[in-house]
């Protein structure tokens, strides 16, 4: 296959052809890792693109406490310069035209990469979707607010990503004026500003959101404490040229020393509620900027129970007091008493661990999808567009119960990869059941329906009757299934 910068070498499988570590930016070194992506150099000869490449630098994870979440984290930190790379899968005897589905993956803005074993897109190419994943630069070179040095470099990496896509993808097969731009956790975090980036105009058609918030980006304060916190853990001042001169290695080692940062200001809140000390930087938040989505189609949703994920696996789900229900409310709200008073009244029955539970997945993720589906269904009325929403309510019994319908669950169904062993078992994702044998399938065609066409396969969303999807053992269409949890949070 020939791209722009080459010719590259791919692997045949049943099925499906695999061009990994195709680069669609230069080798971020030194300073440039501070600066926003740079032109890949030719390549002369033919480059090998049958094994997976090197990855960003990133601090190997494979647990949130008793979880095992290897299969979503990948291999960790695979060195090598030339990680800003993305792998391409497409159907083995490639037609023309085929839409295009450019996945960016999560990990908090510090971990992930295209080598995570969820995210193997056989079965989207297998079902004529050309499927790239992108690599991006993580962590204190991706996201760290920088003095001389631009933000949010990770989401200006993707957006390089989507420009090679539009100058190199039909060779593959795939239609450049048909792609889908979708992520989950931080991807789609990334996703939801990108909407609203105008250097992104006219590179997608279509996005997907997936447990992703338009209300998660620090202020440029509170992005200064982190800063801070990195230049003091490395003993430089906090200014381009002295974190250019400090090594990868350094940077990776540094970053337990940035957790549990305090960034809530008397202004606001903290977006990410401490879970982590990175996301995107940006004076107001994404929704706010101006109206979503460029006249792009949209598919918004999450997780029925996106906050187990943090508590669950470190014991918390079941010794959380109400303490600890009042505390995670007043990190995030500006009248902490009143919203856990409308989180018992709404759920009398509920655990301490539950309602922490539910106060933080919104605050994460569930405020944020909504705003998104509000703002993009309002902005879309006059513009052609249309709006999609779901909520994934499959339960896992991993944790002798506990993960339930957690963050990340939906990943196995979505890229149908449900039969991996690491993902069975009393401590890992999908627990020690059996998935419903239709459940990845039938979320995959949802998924490709609306990467050929915008209709995932159920009612558009608008603000009146905010159609949602729920998405469990039985798919049943909902109207405005959080309702009181929206009045709890703006009352």
């Amino acid at each position: 296959m020939t791209t722009a910068g080459g010719a590259v070498l791919g692997r045949r499988h049943p099925g499906t052809t695999v061009f990994f570590d195709i680069p669609y930016a230069a080798p971020p070194t030194g300073r440039d890792r501070f600066q926003p992506p740079r032109p890949h150099a030719p390549w002369p000869a033919v480059r090998d693109a049958t094994r997976p490449g090197p990855t960003a630098p990133q601090a190997r994870r494979d647990a949130f406490g008793t979880l095992d979440m290897s299969p979503f984290f990948g291999p960790g930190w695979i060195k090598g310069e030339d990680y800003l790379t993305l792998t391409v899968r497409a159907p083995e005897d490639a037609g023309r035209d085929l839409p295009v589905m450019v996945f960016v993956h999560g990990g908090g803005f510090t971990a992930g990469s295209t080598r995570a074993p969820l995210y193997d897109g056989s079965a989207f190419a297998r079902d004529g979707v050309v499927l790239v994943t992108v690599n991006y630069r993580l962590g204190i070179p991706g996201f760290l607010h920088v003095p001389g040095a631009p933000d949010n470099r990770g989401l200006l990496d993707v957006i390089a990503a989507l420009r090679w896509v539009q100058q190199n993808i039909s060779a593959f097969g795939g239609n450049p004026g048909n792609v889908t731009l979708f992520g989950q956790s931080a991807g789609a975090i990334i996703v939801g500003a990108i909407l609203t980036a105008a250097p992104a105009t006219g590179l997608f058609r279509r996005a997907i959101v997936q447990s992703g918030t338009v209300e998660g980006a620090f202020t440029p304060e509170q992005a200064a404490r982190t800063t801070h916190a990195a230049a003091r853990a490395l003993d430089v001042r906090p200014h381009l040229d002295a974190f250019a001169a400090v090594s990868d290695e350094r940077f990776v080692e540094i970053m337990p020393e940035l957790t549990g940062l305090d960034l809530a200001t008397p202004t606001h809140a903290d977006p990410m509620a401490g879970i982590t000390p990175f996301s995107l930087v940006a004076d107001q938040q994404a929704a706010d900027a101006h109206p979503a989505g460029h006249g792009i189609d949209l598919l918004v949703g999450g997780t029925a129970e996106e906050g187990n994920l943090y508590l669950a696996p470190l014991g918390l789900l079941t010794t959380s007091t109400p303490a600890d229900v009042n505390a995670t409310a007043a990190r995030t709200h500006d009248a902490p008493a009143g919203l856990v008073a409308a989180y018992r009244a709404r759920n009398p029955q509920a655990t301490d661990g539950e309602l922490r539970s539910a106060i933080l997945g919104a605050a994460l993720f569930g405020n944020g999808t909504r705003h998104l589906a509000d703002a993009h269904a309002t902005a879309s009325t006059s513009g052609g567009a249309r709006t999609y929403a779901y909520e994934f309510a499959w339960r896992s019994n991993a944790l002798d119960g506990q993960l339930g319908a957690t963050h990340t669950m939906e990943l196995p169904f979505v890229f149908h990869t449900t039969h991996l062993p690491q993902l069975h078992g009393p401590h890992a994702l999908l627990g020690t059941g059996t998935p419903p044998a239709d459940l990845a399938p039938r979320m995959r065609a949802a998924w490709t329906s609306f990467a050929h066409t915008g209709d995932p396969g159920w009612a558009t969303y608008d603000t009146e009757r905010r159609a949602t999807m729920r998405i469990a053992q039985d798919w049943t269409l909902t109207h405005d299934p959080r309702a009181a949890e929206r009045q709890a949070w703006h009352h």
